[in-house]
């Protein structure tokens, strides 16, 4: 496979390697952007690769709580001052309060809203506002009770990012916790609830850059066990110093707090959207000459 410049490029930006050290790493994996980064970590050169994926959609995402049950909603619009377009977020609003009785988004997309479905209804904001707009995706939780948080508020219960937690105990706690979800962004609750694919892929990563090292393999399972447990304690909540006392994990603030958190949602805006990226002299210069 070709390695073009863009491709280098793509990882240099992702990663944060040099550009040699790129093109090596696309060139050892055959074009696999994935296995590239991974490549990188093993050598010692990604310098981000947890680097969070840039975002194109902007738009809102949506919070409601009823009881034991709380839903989140992403819609989407092409730009943040539609976001900021009081139509706009009621319409949002309204799509928040209908998922709370849908299952999944086919059935919030042909929801009632006022007469009309949540699909029609947001063909219909389109022709209004003049942008293009889409329901993204929702999420739900239930528990005992559920509170939540929203980060960047553009509206009640509406922001950039919004986050559901279900518990058992302290509501205050529990939105204290809410609040670390967003800044931290948890992969999972435990380590039970983590993807295994995902876990296995670290150890292999974490093996490969421990076997550089030409230590002997009794001491790099050692080696290995301490960096998973290290892993283990960043990508899961209750394995994360907690923001708001960084001496306890949140579950032993929890535990203090006589707390239990049983789950969490957690949707930003536009994450895992690639934005494209608009070069606006090369965009002068091309009508210039037309």
């Amino acid at each position: 496979m070709a390695i073009t410049a863009a491709m280098v490029k793509e990882l240099r930006d992702s990663t944060g390697a040099g550009m040699m050290d790129a093109k090596k790493a696309l060139t050892e994996t055959g074009g696999d952007m994935e296995a590239a980064v991974d490549w990188l970590r093993t050598k010692g050169l990604a310098k981000a690769a947890k680097k969070s994926g840039r975002t194109a959609a902007e738009g809102l995402v949506a919070v409601k709580v009823e009881g034991g049950k709380g839903v989140a909603v992403e819609v989407n619009a092409e730009t943040d001052f539609v976001a900021k377009n009081a139509d706009f977020q009621t319409m949002v609003s309204q799509i928040a309060d209908a998922a709370l009785n849908a299952d999944d988004i086919d059935a919030l997309n042909a929801a009632d809203l006022g007469g009309k479905s949540v699909a029609d209804t947001i063909t219909d904001k389109i022709a209004t506002i003049g942008e293009n707009m889409s329901l993204r995706r929702m999420a739900g939780i239930e528990g005992g009770a559920v509170v939540s948080y929203v980060h960047n508020a553009a509206g009640d219960g509406m922001g950039k990012i919004g986050v559901l937690v279900a518990f058992n105990g302290d509501a205050a706690f529990a939105r204290q916790v809410a609040m670390h979800i967003a800044a931290t962004n948890p992969a999972a609750l435990n380590e039970a609830d983590l993807d295994q694919a995902v876990v296995e892929k670290e150890r292999q990563v974490q093996m490969d850059i421990a076997r550089e090292s030409g230590k002997p393999e009794n001491i790099i399972e050692n080696m290995i066990k301490g960096r998973m447990k290290k892993f283990m304690s960043e990508v899961t909540l209750l394995g994360q110093s907690f923001v708001m006392n960084p001496d306890l994990t949140v579950e032993a603030a929890a535990k203090d707090a006589g707390t239990e958190i049983t789950g969490f949602v957690r949707l930003a805006v536009g994450e895992g959207i690639e934005k494209q990226e608009e070069d606006f002299a090369a965009e002068v210069a091309k009508v210039a000459q037309s």
